[in-house]
């Protein structure tokens, strides 16, 4: 309820909880939420990017160029999307680098990100589709996770609401809309997407299961998914934002980004499912840079193969040998040795009432030839 006790709630952790010290360092509560999505989405990525067929290193590999690509491209694009906290009347500039505070951008992670993921993917020798396959359900895991820093920061959250599941927000805190009573409940937008993505992971991880997703597919999926709770968690949200006017409408900038990446996405996706080359969306590496030991592999693949291949010209071998010998043991015995020389030599009728050496001679012709 609004301006009264407080039935059913979500209360947000105490103000001291957003950080804490370790001597003369100080660990922010957001920070760790980050760090915890990021190791967590490393270690699914891997699991998946195995799966493909690639080594499991290479992930770390990309990842130290996609991670801090990733954040300094969030950041910009909240600074963008946000422009008064830092450049406004009461704005401060030097807040910008301070990213424990929140605010980071998902959609500067995600592009600047991409960048890194595909320096390193370049560096390693991957193609870009198929990290960005083994990597799409891990990043909604991030952000799932992510999302629980706004919640110790007080940040983020929605409209007024008298739902059950409200969220509570200190009235002397910074974020706490001016004007507004005391005891007021907001959307916990930050628990709306949280769930909202968490049933994203679950769904792609059984549609991989299903169906094959590769070759990018599996990426715009997830980017398609994001965006579609995105829009209405975005409407939802009251705090400072650029506002875009555009067919008359005038919504946060973050809605229509949001609404131009799933029309982008869906395109992309039945483009790339219409256009699919079953064969090489499951190639993980670039062409020539497959590693060593897969390399190894293949080449003794390959030799087993002509093994298995001269076992098996010897063993026809040695059948016509025994069929010849065979012949040459019925050769004895006129006629029916003949009728089986006819056969072998293409039914040379002449040498059917020739003697058994003449027998051997056709033999002879038909297993050099």
């Amino acid at each position: 309820m609004i301006g009264g006790s407080l039935a059913a709630s979500i209360p947000s952790p105490p103000a001291e909880w957003a950080s804490f010290s370790l001597g003369p360092v100080t660990v922010h509560a957001y920070a760790l939420c980050i760090l915890a999505g990021i190791i967590l989405a490393l270690l699914l990525t891997q699991k998946r990017f195995v799966s493909f067929g690639g080594h499991a290193d290479t992930v770390w590999d990309i990842a130290i160029w996609a991670i801090p690509f990733g954040i300094v491209g969030g950041r910009l694009y909240h600074v963008f999307s946000s422009p008064d906290a830092y450049f406004g009347p009461d704005g401060d500039i030097a807040r910008i680098p301070q990213i424990w505070q929140g605010g980071l951008g998902i959609w500067g992670a995600i592009a600047l990100g991409a960048v890194g993921a595909w320096i390193g993917a370049r560096r390693a020798g991957v193609k870009l589709s198929a990290f960005a396959d083994a990597a799409a359900p891990g990043v909604l895991l991030a952000q799932a996770i992510g999302r629980l820093g706004n919640w110790f920061n007080q940040e983020l959250f929605g409209a007024p609401t008298t739902l059950p599941w409200g969220l509570e927000i200190d009235a002397d805190n910074a974020n706490f809309p001016p004007g507004t009573e005391p005891g007021t409940l907001f959307h916990p937008t930050f628990l709306y997407e949280l769930l909202w993505n968490l049933a994203g992971v679950a769904l792609l991880l059984l549609l991989s299961r299903r169906i094959t997703l590769r070759g990018g597919r599996m990426f715009w999926l997830y980017a398609a998914y994001y965006t579609l709770g995105r829009v209405w968690i975005e409407a939802l949200r009251i705090d400072d934002a650029e506002m875009i006017t555009l067919f008359g409408v005038t919504q946060r900038l973050n809605v229509w980004t949001s609404i131009a990446v799933f029309l982008v996405s869906v395109a992309v996706l039945i483009y790339l499912t219409v256009k699919r080359d079953p064969v090489a969306e499951l190639e993980v590496y670039l062409p020539g840079r497959e590693p060593a030991d897969a390399v190894e592999a293949d080449g003794a693949h390959e030799g087993a193969d002509r093994s298995a291949d001269r076992s098996a010209d010897r063993s026809a071998d040695d059948g016509a040998a025994t069929a010849a010998g065979t012949g040459d043991t019925a050769g004895t015995t006129p006629g029916k040795g003949a009728s089986r020389n006819a056969s072998a030599t293409g039914g040379h009728a002449s040498d059917t009432g020739q003697s058994g050496r003449n027998d051997r001679g056709n033999l002879s012709e038909t297993d050099g030839s």
